[in-house]
């Protein structure tokens, strides 16, 4: 066999070896194709492809992040809002994502920006502004069942931001803020009806025991003169004076 023939059999060998050999990255799973028809995984590692015969198309598995554009839409009470999410997703049945959406990746995403409009249109503006986590969670909900069906779990999507008109930013200062004066209004009743209350313990108690008035009248007398280092003219209790004329009475008998 003459060199030259020889020369170019082994460098057809060697390019066709070369053309076979795949790759596979860990994260990486090739779907096979042999004549058109699915064949099983490859990889992670080095796998043999017949040239003009098989076929691979490489899914990567990783987690994806993607921030989804800012879509505008309005709540169930007729308010417009901005809103803007953040989607984490990864291929966990690498056949189906080949075989059953075309540009997957695309698909999740455009599916995620669709459900966010309707689970916004299917919330009010409060249960948004307090309650993002069932937002959140309906929104899972409604990329779940779709994105199953492509071979590919949605692991979480959260409401990143949410704008609304500046007309409707101060209503809700507003709201707020009569909230919170209703707030301190209804402690102050309750504290002077709770003085009230107190009071009128207190004024039962004195009654019962009229020496307990004149006790508390020369305390509180004393207490101010100390405060207030002043002269306190002060009216004879009138108990004190019958007890005198009584006194006086008795002498004279």
């Amino acid at each position: 066999m003459p060199f030259a023939l020889l020369l170019v059999l082994v460098v057809a060998a060697v390019a066709l070896l070369s053309a076979s050999l795949r790759v596979n990255q860990e994260y990486e799973r090739a779907v096979f194709f042999r004549l058109g028809r699915v064949g099983a995984l490859k990889g992670p590692g080095l796998y043999l492809l017949l040239p003009l015969i098989d076929r691979a198309v490489k899914v990567d598995t990783r987690t994806v992040t993607v921030q989804l554009e800012t879509q505008e839409t309005i709540t169930r009470d007729g308010v417009a809002v901005r809103v803007n999410a953040v989607l984490w997703y990864r291929a966990i049945d690498p056949t189906r994502v080949v075989t059953a959406v075309r540009e997957w990746q695309s698909a999740i995403v455009q599916a995620a920006e669709t459900g966010m409009r309707d689970a916004i249109g299917q919330s009010d503006l409060d249960q948004m502004l307090k309650d993002r986590a069932a937002i959140n969670k309906r929104l899972l909900e409604l990329l779940a069942s779709a994105a199953g069906k492509w071979g590919v779990e949605i692991e979480a999507v959260e409401i990143k931001d949410l704008d609304i008109p500046e007309q409707m930013q101060r209503a809700i200062a507003r709201e707020a803020e009569a909230v919170r004066e209703k707030r301190a209004r209804i402690i102050k009743a309750e504290g002077e009806s709770e003085a009230a209350r107190k009071l009128a313990e207190a004024a039962t108690t004195i009654s019962a025991a009229p020496g307990a008035l004149e006790l508390r009248r020369l305390q509180t007398l004393a207490e101010i003169g100390v405060e207030h280092n002043s002269a306190i003219v002060a009216m004879m209790p009138v108990e004190l004076l019958h007890a005198a004329q009584k006194l006086a009475g008795g002498g004279a008998a």
